[in-house]
């Protein structure tokens, strides 16, 4: 029997790009709360260094595949894989992306906004349809539920100039999931997205310390919760939607960005006396 509310011993999770940053953090508060994990990512070296923490961190078992979401028969080989090795899937976050190269809307090329979406769009909303439709087959053999996550950023609210191939893909996912939500809400499945802010990752991390000090210096100065974030940060809400105590929680924005959002840049004018 469960004693924690947000126990997860029993499920299996997949974090598509789970082998680092936020993917990994996705995967260690899943983790933590002793859910199976099965992570989808290319480096094998990374695999099997996040392969090692996450068992540490209290994972049941954890199995790392190499699967390129911008391809369709790789998803389709990828759940195949997972099945044969876990029997099931009950969450998956699907995190995979990468950022825009583009820095105007009017010089990015046909090329940079299809290679994006291959990625953030198209293979996020296909690596959630195919674990949809191992979850309503459970459904219709009588074990209801499920969990499926996007994984988006506060450009689903923002006008942010130059990368708007990148705001398409989280903008759209975020439709798609409230879709989903409404769809598959019948068979005890829920959808979800997350929007986290500013979260400082290891890759980050190897730019130069000038930097980082001006990136933690300038979010911190516009974030009511004085601070950049870290994958750490979304631990808790990662365990939250795999657990059974977001089970009447569907078809929402979770957003975790120390209340940036709701702090627009005119509001330190105001407070400076500008207003």
């Amino acid at each position: 029997m469960a004693t924690n509310m947000f126990d997860c011993t029993g499920k299996v999770t997949m974090v598509t790009g789970g082998n680092g940053g936020l993917g990994l953090g996705f995967a260690m508060g899943c983790a933590k709360m002793g859910s199976d994990i099965a992570i989808w990512a290319r480096n094998e070296e990374k695999n099997a260094a996040a392969t090692e923490k996450l068992l540490e961190a209290g994972a049941g078992r954890v199995i790392a595949y190499q699967v390129d979401v911008s391809e369709h028969d790789a998803i389709l080989a990828g759940y195949e894989r997972l099945m044969d090795d876990f029997g099931r899937v009950d969450c998956v976050f699907a995190n995979s992306g990468r950022s825009s190269r583009s820095k105007s809307v009017l010089t990015m090329e046909a090329e940079e906004w299809h290679d994006l979406l291959n990625v953030s769009l198209h293979g996020a909303f296909f690596t959630l349809q195919e674990a949809a439709k191992l979850m309503v087959k459970r459904a219709e053999a009588g074990e209801p539920g499920g969990s499926l996550v996007f994984c988006g950023s506060l450009s689903m609210f923002h006008g942010i100039t130059g990368i708007e191939n990148y705001a398409a893909s989280k903008a759209g996912m975020g439709a798609v999931i409230r879709g989903m939500a409404a769809e598959l809400g019948k068979y005890g499945i829920r959808a979800n997205s997350i929007a986290p802010g500013m979260i400082v990752t290891e890759m980050m991390k190897l730019a130069p310390q000038e930097m980082q000090d001006q990136i933690n210096g300038f979010f911190s100065s516009v974030t009511p919760i004085p601070r950049v974030g870290s994958p750490e940060d979304i631990e808790g809400i990662s365990a939250y939607l795999c657990s059974d105590a977001s089970s009447f929680h569907t078809g929402d924005t979770l957003v975790v960005d120390g209340g940036s959002v709701i702090y627009p840049p005119y509001a330190s004018a105001v407070e400076g006396g500008l207003g």
